[in-house]
């Protein structure tokens, strides 16, 4: 069905805004219900893409990133927005990655490229 990583990243996009649809309107449910998949395909899309350093990490904070948003949402539909402490963690773990990435591995792969 999917044939590239492109492919599956497209699929991500739409299951993340179907997510965040269902969050801004108050349907708890089906918001609830789409954290699974749109968790899973950016975790597969991760996995795939393990073997090109700049994009794992990369993809590794957009796995970050939309489980911060998972439980920011989380924290607004049941914990009267309680969660957003936890979900920062989520969303500076995605920034350390990038930065790792930025300041220690670019140089490198750059070197090695050469």
């Amino acid at each position: 069905m999917f044939k590239t990583i492109r492919e599956f990243e497209n699929l991500h996009i739409v299951l993340w805004l179907l997510k965040d649809f269902c969050w801004v309107s108050e349907f708890k449910i089906a918001g609830m219900i789409m954290v699974l998949p749109t968790v899973g395909v950016g975790i597969y899309i991760t996995w795939l893409s393990r073997f090109t350093r700049s994009d794992f990490y990369h993809n590794l904070a957009v796995c970050c990133w939309i489980i911060a948003n998972c439980v920011w949402m989380t924290g607004e539909f049941f914990f009267n927005d309680g969660t957003r402490p936890l979900a920062k963690v989520f969303f500076i773990s995605g920034l350390v990655l990038v930065s790792l990435y930025y300041l220690v591995f670019l140089r490198r792969d750059k070197s090695v490229g050469s």
